[in-house]
């Protein structure tokens, strides 16, 4: 294994581990506060990425996006949530579902602080490590929170839409997510998907780096932003 794909691994596995495990565990968070304990009991709130790892979703997928270039994604072991359990099943939902993306807000915030502080760091050293570890984490996480907004069954968008909708058309998108999974690789095969989440990414690249103080520094985490 040569240099650079140890330096690319070096920089993108933090990352990427952490965004998509703590998307999964901010759904069991917010699910045991509203009445579901399963993920407890199963010991998936745990911040031990091994519990949560899928070897195909969180390795070996980010990997390929990673030498291939384009966009990263990939995803965790989905963590259990019982609707019944729930106190107000379908509001509640919505509620654990948008935790997943709003964890990965929160991580792009906190890695745009580090990227503010490794700004400008000597090269070859520890300090550029972590600018380009940095910079990594806010690009894996804010393409994690815009594609699980994205609302097509089973990611987060939907079950948040599902929330709001009159009972009779969610039960229709309900029955659209044994199929979502093969309309979202498809979109994003054909290049829809990108051309659909692109201006999002932008727009909130633009707002993670206002708010960290980089509004103003020309840095661009994803090319023509």
């Amino acid at each position: 294994m040569n240099e650079g794909i140890l330096t690319t691994l070096a920089i993108w596995t933090l990352p990427v581990v952490f965004a998509i495990t703590l998307h999964e565990v901010s759904h069991g968070w917010v699910a045991r506060l509203y009445g579901d304990h399963t993920a407890a009991r199963l010991g998936r709130l745990s911040l031990n990425p091994l519990r949560h790892v899928d070897p195909i979703g969180t390795l070996l997928v980010p990997a390929v996006c990673v030498f291939i270039g384009g966009i990263v994604f990939g995803w965790a072991r989905p963590v259990p949530v019982v609707t019944a359990n729930l106190r107000n099943p379908r509001a509640d939902m919505a509620k654990v579902a948008i935790a997943g993306p709003l964890s990965n807000l929160v991580m792009a915030l906190l890695w745009g602080l580090v990227l503010r502080l490794s700004m400008g760091a000597q090269s070859g050293s520890i300090g550029e490590l972590m600018m380009y570890m940095a910079a990594a984490g806010v690009a894996i996480n804010l393409i994690l929170m815009v594609l699980n907004l994205f609302p097509l069954p089973p990611l987060d968008g939907s079950r948040v839409v599902n929330g709001f909708l009159p009972e009779k058309w969610a039960r229709i998108v309900d029955r659209v997510e044994p199929y979502g999974l093969v309309v979202l690789i498809l979109l994003l095969m054909t290049g829809i998907l990108g051309k659909l989440l692109w201006p999002l990414l932008l727009a909130s690249q633009s707002l993670v780096l206002g708010l960290v103080g980089l509004g103003n520094s020309g840095l661009q985490i994803f090319p023509g932003g």
